[in-house]
């Protein structure tokens, strides 16, 4: 989990809205080499509204409705944090109109100047030894005379007799 407060690289798949879901005229964009596919979007359940941010694609084929990409995620200007998780969704908006959806996979902080934040190393923990339980062995067979203790109910059952238990068993017949 990453609190977006600055600029986040995210890894994930986009899908792109046709024209008949409200999606672009033109289709999915077509990336260029020199240029990162750039639009606004927004983390429901913010709204564009109140909750506009800068995103910036690359890496995705071309022409394709559905693809993994990679961007970067700027928040806007004033926008309070959101939280920015694996599986969260973010609607990708030309204006205020939504044109696909990017589901993040990866995400990762950026510092002031671009560069990934390194999360610390973890700390080592020291192993534990785990003693084996100590198991008594019995040194005679005990048979119970009576049913070990169950429920009120179960015990009954255990220790009643019923007249169905003395006929013998006959196949079903199926």
């Amino acid at each position: 989990m990453v609190m977006m407060t600055g600029s986040l690289a995210v890894h994930g798949t986009v899908l792109w809205l046709t024209p008949q879901q409200g999606g672009r005229v033109s289709g999915p964009p077509d990336p260029d080499y020199d240029y990162d596919y750039t639009a606004t979007a927004y983390l429901p359940p913010r709204t564009p509204e109140d909750g506009q941010a800068g995103l910036a694609l690359r890496r995705f084929a071309p022409g394709a409705w559905r693809t993994p990409a990679e961007g970067i995620l700027v928040p806007g200007q004033g926008n309070r944090a959101q939280q920015v998780v694996p599986g969260c969704l973010i609607v990708i908006t030309e204006g205020v109109r939504p044109v696909g959806f990017f589901t993040v996979e990866e995400v990762h902080a950026l510092a002031e100047d671009g560069t990934p934040v390194v999360a610390a190393a973890p700390i080592p923990v020291p192993a534990l030894e785990v003693a084996p339980p100590e198991v008594a062995v019995p040194t005679e067979s005990v048979v119970p005379d009576e049913p070990p203790y169950r429920h009120s109910t179960a015990a009954a059952r255990w220790a009643s007799k019923h007249g169905s238990d003395d006929v013998p068993a006959e196949p079903a017949n199926v």
